[in-house]
């Protein structure tokens, strides 16, 4: 089984002088998925979690969207030629009768930012298979001064970037901000993709009373996870891309930007967000 971490030799230089010591790296391995035998897509991953991982994909692709809709997930023995188990490829099994979608080895589905779909059409790619449509049932409303404190509470709950300085993480929160799941890993989108994974095994899919919170910018892609897990808030620390904006707009979505000590920037959804108290405030 692959390790979160690895130690490497490293020369350090610290004002002039020279010295050699070991280093902790964040691990950083393939993780192949398939779907009832069939290779479908591989992504760079920290080791763990990794069958939350696959299921939170294939949340976010429109397989799943439900518990019992899954069979099982099993790494596969044998998955090199000589028998080893690499622990680098698992296969997911849908229940039956679970349509399985069209899938290509080149990983050609809708909602992938690499199916060649773009701009308008992966908007509506998104709106029109999410199964959990983001509304007001029951009613998600924050205070800045509460989103404002939650980047400190991810950053003391991310325990291998202390060690490392190299992995993402995405957490969520509860509408009073209390703590639900925190996942680490080298791709954001990884990340996001362990916590919805786990939200899934656990059958509490839609996230629809929940914030989830990215510790770097806000992609297209983390976008579309969270519009497709049924959350109905996205913060990030840093800048959201255009397109994200607009699929925001486009699903309901509150996306909030740059949230940073007590600054934040709202570009979608600003009715989940009590503005009057930040007026107050100000």
């Amino acid at each position: 089984m692959g390790r979160v971490t690895e130690r490497r030799r490293v020369i350090r230089i610290r004002d002039g002088a020279v010295s050699t010591r070991p280093d902790t790296l964040v691990a950083e391995e393939p993780l192949e998925i398939r779907l009832n035998g069939k290779p479908l897509a591989i992504t760079m991953r920290t080791p763990g979690d990794d069958f939350a991982l696959a299921a939170g994909f294939l949340v976010s692709e429109g397989v799943l969207g439900a518990a019992e809709e899954l069979q099982s997930i099993v790494y596969c023995a044998g998955a090199t030629a000589d028998g080893v188990n690499t622990y680098n490829v698992v296969d997911v099994k849908l229940a039956p009768g679970v349509e399985v979608p069209d899938i290509t080895l080149e990983r050609n589905v809708y909602t992938t930012s690499s199916c060649g779909l773009c701009g308008k059409a992966s908007l509506d790619a998104v709106r029109t298979t999410a199964r959990f449509p983001i509304d007001d049932t029951p009613p998600v409303r924050l205070e800045p001064a509460l989103l404002a404190g939650l980047p400190d509470r991810l950053r003391a709950a991310q325990r291998v970037f202390d060690r490392t300085g190299g992995l993402h993480a995405a957490a969520l929160f509860s509408p009073d901000g209390e703590l639900l799941d925190v996942r680490e890993d080298v791709g954001r989108h990884n990340a996001v993709d362990k916590i919805v994974g786990r939200a899934l095994q656990d059958s509490r899919l839609p996230l629809s009373r929940s914030v989830l919170l990215v510790s770097g910018r806000a992609s297209f892609e983390l976008a579309q996870k969270a519009v497709m897990a049924g959350i109905p808030l996205l913060a990030a620390v840093s800048a959201p891309s255009s397109l994200a904006v607009d699929l925001a707009a486009e699903t309901g979505l509150t996306l909030v930007g740059f949230l940073r000590g007590s600054s934040m920037n709202v570009y979608a959804g600003e009715h989940r967000i009590a503005l009057a108290a930040a007026a107050a405030q100000g």
